[in-house]
């Protein structure tokens, strides 16, 4: 009678090797095969590889003691985790960015919570260490007032900020509902097929240096017309807004997006209704 020590290769009572383990886990998280790939690629079922990848990404991942480490920076967002009717449609995705602050790397994700409340992320925050919370300087978000409260009240020395996926989104907004209302102004009804202003709805939000040939001809007669001046001179808002974030040299591009905020601040005639609103705080 003998006995073989296989505490090497795998765990005790496990399904899969450490090998074959750290294969799965690369394969859906580098290489991102599906779950059934990699079961049928272990001769496995469904469940047995889902059931290991997920103990061993807990494992790895979300039980490493030094995740949270040396954070400075965090993004908060909403993310559709199911698309049925069947329990929380959403998660509230938490990630760090603070390698992008300093340019030392990439973003990386920190948590998912169930829902997209304020409570949610509050509840979140107040489970880390208070050293933490005091450690957090700036939260990006979107515009949802619920995760800018939730900041508030647990982190009150780090600074709420809009990232700017949902800045440019805004100011996006904001010339297509001008375009509307110049359109509905001009004509009387909303655009149809053969109107300049609904023809032009795709290029308006093209940025200027990639705009083709034909699009810039497009554009100069557009607003060529008196009567979308207004649609004009939001445009160029935004095009300024998206200059900035292009900007390679972020020095430069804080003092372009400084001097548009400026400019929008000083004040701007009430027909630019959208830009004002934009530029509410």
């Amino acid at each position: 009678m003998w006995r073989q020590d296989t505490s090497r290769a795998a765990e005790p009572r496990a399904k899969l090797s450490r090998r074959g383990l750290w294969w799965a886990l690369e394969a859906l998280v580098c290489q991102h095969l599906s779950v059934a790939c990699v079961a049928d690629a272990l001769g496995v079922s469904w469940n047995t590889a889902n059931d290991a990848v997920l103990a061993e990404g807990r494992r790895v991942l979300i039980d490493d003691p030094h995740r949270f480490d040396d954070v400075q920076v965090i993004g908060v967002d909403e993310h559709v985790w199911r698309h049925n009717r069947r329990g929380d449609k959403y998660v509230t995705v938490i990630i760090d960015l603070t390698p992008i602050r300093d340019g030392t790397g990439l973003a990386r994700l920190l948590d998912m919570v169930a829902g997209r409340s304020k409570q949610a992320f509050k509840a979140w925050l107040a489970e880390r260490d208070k050293s933490w919370r005091d450690n957090i300087e700036v939260v990006a978000m979107d515009g949802f007032t619920g995760f800018k409260t939730a900041t508030a009240e647990e982190l009150t020395e780090a600074v709420p900020v809009l990232d700017p996926f949902h800045v440019v989104r805004l100011a996006g907004d904001a010339l297509d509902q001008c375009r509307r209302r110049v359109q509905q102004a001009t004509h009387g009804h909303r655009g149809r097929t053969g109107d300049p202003l609904y023809a032009a709805r795709r290029t308006l939000h093209t940025g200027a240096d990639l705009l083709t040939e034909t699009q810039q001809h497009r554009l100069t007669e557009l607003f060529a017309a008196d009567a979308h001046v207004e649609v004009e001179a939001t445009w160029g808002i935004y095009q300024r807004m998206i200059a900035a974030y292009r900007e390679p040299d972020r020095t430069r591009g804080r003092e372009l997006m400084r001097q548009l905020i400026e400019s929008i601040s000083r004040g701007v005639p009430s027909p630019f209704s959208e830009i004002i609103r934009s530029a509410a705080p």
